[in-house]
Protein backbone atom coordinates (compact mmCIF):
# COMPACT_ATOMS: atom_id res chain seq x y z
CA UNK A 1 0.00 0.00 0.00
CA UNK A 2 1.71 2.80 -1.23
CA UNK A 3 1.73 6.22 1.46
CA UNK A 4 -0.07 9.41 0.67
CA UNK A 5 1.52 12.14 1.06
CA UNK A 6 0.16 16.43 0.90
CA UNK A 7 2.57 18.65 -0.27
CA UNK A 8 2.11 22.58 1.17
CA UNK A 9 3.64 25.51 -0.68
CA UNK A 10 2.34 28.96 -2.21
CA UNK A 11 4.94 28.25 -5.25
CA UNK A 12 3.59 25.59 -8.10
CA UNK A 13 7.33 24.97 -9.76
CA UNK A 14 7.63 23.70 -6.12
CA UNK A 15 4.53 22.15 -5.49
CA UNK A 16 5.09 20.22 -9.32
CA UNK A 17 9.07 19.32 -8.64
CA UNK A 18 7.97 17.67 -5.28
CA UNK A 19 5.25 15.68 -6.71
CA UNK A 20 7.11 14.42 -9.35
CA UNK A 21 10.06 12.97 -6.93
CA UNK A 22 6.73 11.49 -4.50
CA UNK A 23 5.22 10.41 -7.21
CA UNK A 24 8.18 8.50 -9.09
CA UNK A 25 9.06 7.47 -6.17
CA UNK A 26 5.68 5.65 -5.31
CA UNK A 27 3.77 7.63 -2.99
CA UNK A 28 0.20 9.42 -4.16
CA UNK A 29 0.65 12.66 -3.65
CA UNK A 30 -2.06 15.57 -3.14
CA UNK A 31 -1.14 19.12 -3.34
CA UNK A 32 -1.90 22.75 -1.48
CA UNK A 33 -1.38 25.97 -2.30
CA UNK A 34 -0.80 27.34 1.36
CA UNK A 35 -1.44 26.50 4.92
CA UNK A 36 -5.40 26.85 5.23
CA UNK A 37 -5.30 24.84 1.85
CA UNK A 38 -3.17 22.43 3.61
CA UNK A 39 -5.81 22.13 6.75
CA UNK A 40 -9.01 21.97 5.21
CA UNK A 41 -7.38 19.28 2.86
CA UNK A 42 -5.82 17.46 5.77
CA UNK A 43 -9.10 17.48 7.59
CA UNK A 44 -11.00 16.15 4.87
CA UNK A 45 -8.36 13.51 3.97
CA UNK A 46 -6.05 11.21 5.38
CA UNK A 47 -2.33 11.34 5.46
CA UNK A 48 0.87 9.83 6.14
CA UNK A 49 3.09 12.52 5.83
CA UNK A 50 3.16 16.38 5.16
CA UNK A 51 5.99 18.33 3.16
CA UNK A 52 5.47 22.01 3.81
CA UNK A 53 6.72 25.61 3.43
CA UNK A 54 7.10 27.99 5.69
CA UNK A 55 6.86 30.81 4.23
CA UNK A 56 3.03 31.18 2.67
CA UNK A 57 0.12 33.90 2.34
CA UNK A 58 -2.72 32.80 4.40
CA UNK A 59 -1.80 30.55 6.49
CA UNK A 60 1.94 29.72 7.04
CA UNK A 61 3.69 26.72 7.84
CA UNK A 62 4.13 26.71 11.57
CA UNK A 63 0.39 27.66 12.02
CA UNK A 64 -0.64 24.83 9.96
CA UNK A 65 1.90 22.39 11.78
CA UNK A 66 0.33 23.86 15.43
CA UNK A 67 -3.57 23.47 14.13
CA UNK A 68 -2.82 19.95 12.99
CA UNK A 69 -0.98 18.78 15.67
CA UNK A 70 -4.61 19.24 17.60
CA UNK A 71 -6.07 16.69 15.56
CA UNK A 72 -6.09 13.18 17.20
CA UNK A 73 -5.57 11.49 13.96
CA UNK A 74 -2.58 13.83 13.02
CA UNK A 75 -0.66 13.80 16.48
CA UNK A 76 2.21 11.80 15.17
CA UNK A 77 2.23 12.45 11.26
CA UNK A 78 5.79 12.98 10.16
CA UNK A 79 5.81 16.69 8.98
CA UNK A 80 8.73 17.84 7.09
CA UNK A 81 9.15 21.49 6.41
CA UNK A 82 10.79 22.02 2.81
CA UNK A 83 11.29 25.91 3.07
CA UNK A 84 14.40 28.46 2.22
CA UNK A 85 14.69 29.31 5.35
CA UNK A 86 17.89 27.91 7.44
CA UNK A 87 17.63 29.97 10.63
CA UNK A 88 18.30 27.99 14.24
CA UNK A 89 15.67 29.77 15.81
CA UNK A 90 13.43 28.89 13.03
CA UNK A 91 14.24 25.67 13.27
CA UNK A 92 13.73 25.53 17.05
CA UNK A 93 10.50 26.87 16.56
CA UNK A 94 9.26 24.44 13.87
CA UNK A 95 10.35 21.69 16.05
CA UNK A 96 8.06 23.14 19.02
CA UNK A 97 5.35 23.25 16.84
CA UNK A 98 5.94 19.58 16.25
CA UNK A 99 7.85 19.19 12.68
CA UNK A 100 9.65 16.02 12.46
CA UNK A 101 12.63 17.17 9.73
CA UNK A 102 13.79 19.32 7.66
CA UNK A 103 14.82 19.94 3.93
CA UNK A 104 16.24 23.58 2.67
CA UNK A 105 15.40 24.89 -0.67
CA UNK A 106 16.72 23.95 -3.69
CA UNK A 107 16.40 20.30 -2.67
CA UNK A 108 17.57 17.32 -4.37
CA UNK A 109 14.64 15.00 -5.34
CA UNK A 110 16.56 11.72 -4.16
CA UNK A 111 17.20 13.06 -0.59
CA UNK A 112 13.39 14.21 -0.02
CA UNK A 113 12.25 11.24 -1.50
CA UNK A 114 15.17 9.13 1.42
CA UNK A 115 13.87 11.19 3.59
CA UNK A 116 10.03 10.80 3.30
CA UNK A 117 11.18 6.19 3.08
CA UNK A 118 12.97 7.08 6.19
CA UNK A 119 10.19 8.85 8.51
CA UNK A 120 7.51 6.73 6.58
CA UNK A 121 9.46 3.11 7.02
CA UNK A 122 8.30 2.36 3.07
Amino acid sequence: MSANILTVDDSASIRMTTRIALTNAGYNVTEAVDGADGLQKIKSGSFDLIVTDLNMPNMDGLTMIRQLRQLPAYMGTPVIFLTTESDGEIKQQAKAAGATGWLTKPFDADNLTKIARKVLGR
